[in-house]
């Protein structure tokens, strides 16, 4: 599309939203500094750097063979610039404790150290670019169906030791980079079939947590991250969001909602106002369930939408933590992340562009019709003639356009690697 083009149909639609008390400038300007924490995994299909050999398990499952994934921390790294190169805005890296720079060495999860992720600060440094970390329960010999809540208190010490090491590095990243660093902690715990000791499990979690929280730091947050099932561990999930609903009000912790660990009816956004109104933040790892928790790339449908409004109607940007939690190995994975990421800031920007003044208005004088007439009116305001402006001063593609730029790269780049 031609810059003339653009900026015209730009300038229709800013007249368009001022006449609905929008102001298109401030909703660009926020948009802007709005932060996504991208997922390391989409470039490599979960499977890290440690020499131990990532057995699966814990309901991890990338699907698909998509040739040219990461095969090196190198090759990674490269993959998630170039995907940085073509979406707007600073954003952030969310790296899980298997990818850290471990030189060909064994070492088990219990002895990783802030040095193993040296490099990755390094590196984060000279781009500009902020980390977030995630301790790893899945794919070891000692994950089983039960790590933090294991009544075994060689294995339940191991994960403990693992999570402690792992906020240690979280802290050391929030340090280094002068910005907190999100720490998130999920486990897969839980049961194939009938458990009789309910309780008895999320006891021992409630216990291994508390144990893991005692040193209190400065530089990192902590995240708790519920699911409803997992693979082959369907009937029985110990992190419940119950559970971890309860902890995160009690212990003032961040929780976590994954939009792929509910039950497909339910409505994630409904869960924004209340976590708000108890817990200090919320962190939201983006995803999009088909059937089940699937982690397929995110694209602009009416779930993301609707997630992006509550965050905004509730004014809760600076108290939201947002990242994408897919990983979908059957389809050009930097095409995947380009998608994604994308169509997170196109709901953003759509969520910014309401008229919420006036919904309002209709809202609190009772007028139900004007209110539910001008949200319907609003889907099909010119929210893309301003999303390309966005892009055109951001120095991007617009429109399709960058869809060539990752064909290239995949031609010249991952499509080498064998």
């Amino acid at each position: 599309m031609k810059k003339e083009s653009v900026l015209k149909s730009y300038e229709l639609a800013k007249e368009q939203y001022a006449a609905l008390g929008v102001d298109v400038d401030s909703a660009l300007k926020k948009l802007q500094e709005i932060s996504i924490s991208v997922q390391c995994w989409q470039a490599d299909d979960v499977s890290g750097f440690e020499n131990l050999g990532n057995l699966g398990g814990g309901g991890i499952q990338a699907t698909g063979n998509y040739p040219g994934k990461a095969r090196n921390i190198a090759e990674l790294r490269s993959d998630i610039e170039k995907v940085l190169s073509l979406v707007a805005g600073k954003h952030r890296l969310s790296l899980h404790a298997i990818y850290g720079d471990f030189n060909g060495k064994v070492v088990d999860r219990d002895e990783v150290e802030p040095s193993h992720f040296k490099t990755w600060i390094e590196w984060a440094n000279a781009n500009g670019i902020k980390l977030d970390f995630n301790s790893t329960s899945f794919g070891h010999p000692k994950s089983g169906d039960l790590t933090l809540a294991n009544p075994n208190p060689n294995i339940r010490n191991f994960w403990i030791e693992h999570t402690k090491r792992c906020r240690a590095i979280a802290e050391e990243m929030g340090k280094d980079q002068e910005n907190p660093c999100i720490m998130n902690l999920w486990v897969h715990d839980g049961s194939k079939d009938i458990t009789v000791n309910r309780y008895k499990y999320r006891q021992i979690l409630e216990q291994s947590l508390d144990e893991i929280f005692q040193t209190e730091y400065r530089n990192m947050k902590d995240c708790i991250e519920a699911k409803l099932f997992g693979i082959a561990l369907e009937s029985y999930t110990v992190g419940s969001y119950d559970f971890y609903l309860g902890y995160g009000a009690k212990k003032k912790k961040i929780v976590t909602l994954d939009t792929g660990h509910f039950h497909l009816t339910e409505s994630i956004p409904d869960k924004i106002s209340s976590l708000l109104l108890f817990t200090p933040e919320i962190m939201l790892h983006v995803s999009r369930p088909i059937r089940w928790d699937s982690d397929h790339v995110v694209i602009l449908n009416d779930d993301i939408a609707d997630l992006a409004k509550e965050i905004i109607r509730a004014d809760a940007l600076k108290r939201t933590n947002i990242g994408l939690d897919f990983f979908d190995a059957s389809i050009n994975r930097i095409g995947a992340y380009a998608i994604g990421i994308r169509s997170t800031q196109k709901a953003l920007l759509q969520a910014l562009l309401e008229p919420i003044k006036q919904l309002r208005d209709y809202e609190a004088n009772g007028q139900y019709f004007e209110r539910l007439a001008l949200l319907e009116e609003a889907k099909t305001l010119p929210w893309n003639a301003v999303w390309n402006y966005f892009l055109l001063k951001n120095d991007l593609p617009v429109g399709e356009a960058y869809i060539e730029e990752i064909r290239n790269y995949e031609k010249e780049v991952t499509a080498k690697r064998k």
